[in-house]
């Protein structure tokens, strides 16, 4: 097990990549500017089709759908570990759960790549394909995930915690502080405090709004059959990344504070007189 200073010093990790998420890139200001009137231009098919996660996503939270990953895999995860559960999984140092999440994540960036790559050779024609296996990919890394963090996919609040991630992944500024100080609550050992985060975190259908605002635009420049194949692979590998990367640092501090809070109730317990 970690001794306190290192859980601290890797809790300070996370923290501070928190607190460079309170800022957007210029591009990223400009480009949120013309929403309104690209909305307007966006052809019908492909706002519906977006639409559609909405549905996706609701049948996620309630059932897990198609997307949900087994703990089964967690030896792939750790080959070096005898471990068969995820209860077993805590006693694993924070630094090689990380390694194992890096890994995971490179393999998804690829199958990213491939998927869009393949799915934008032909331009709009095979365009509508594409949301739905993005989405698709997306979930299924951040399942895994908190798998190799010690979090039970199957659990209705883990897919809920999976869509808010989704959600301040695709968020601007004030967004991001909102959903944070929200995942913040998700442990809490105050009843109404967790009901109130699960109330707000049913407001999952933001999620496809923004969807549409930092995705839906994008995609089409993949409606060029041949050139959409660049903008396809560039703009999947680039949204497996950014949910990867949220997943990691924000899995981890939970797990982090876990430990931290354990290591506290020990030495409460061993202090004399108790």
């Amino acid at each position: 097990m970690e001794t306190k200073e290192q859980l601290l010093l890797e809790l300070k990790k996370s923290e501070d990549w928190e607190k460079a998420q309170n800022d957007l890139w210029f591009w990223e200001k400009l480009g949120r500017l013309p929403f309104k009137l690209l909305d307007k231009f966006t052809p019908a098919f492909l706002q519906k089709k977006i639409g559609v996660i909405l549905d996706e996503l609701g049948q996620y939270i309630q059932s897990g759908g198609r997307y949900l990953s087994s703990v089964s895999s967690l030896k792939s995860y750790y080959p070096d570990k005898y471990i068969n559960n995820l209860e077993e999984v805590y006693s694993i140092p924070i630094n090689e759960m990380d390694a194992a999440v890096t890994k995971l994540t490179g393999n998804r960036k690829r199958l990213a790549t491939l998927q869009g790559a393949s799915t934008g050779v032909g331009g709009i024609l095979t365009l509508s394909l594409d949301i739905p296996l993005l989405l698709g990919i997306q979930l299924k890394t951040l399942q895994d995930i908190a798998i190799c963090y010690g979090y039970d996919p199957k659990d209705k609040r883990e897919r809920m915690y999976m869509v808010k991630v989704l959600q301040f992944v695709s968020s601007d500024i004030v967004g991001k502080k909102a959903i944070l100080q929200q995942l913040s609550l998700i442990d809490s050992p105050n009843d109404s405090a967790n009901r109130e985060v699960i109330s707000e975190i049913q407001g999952w259908r933001e999620v496809v709004f923004t969807y549409r605002d930092q995705i839906g635009w994008k995609k089409l420049f993949q409606m060029i059959p041949i050139a959409g194949l660049l903008f396809g692979a560039f703009i999947n590998r680039s949204a497996v990344n950014d949910i990867a990367e949220a997943g990691m640092m924000l899995y981890r501090k939970r797990r982090i504070k876990e430990k931290l809070e354990a290591d506290s109730k020990n030495k409460e317990k061993n202090l004399p007189g108790q």
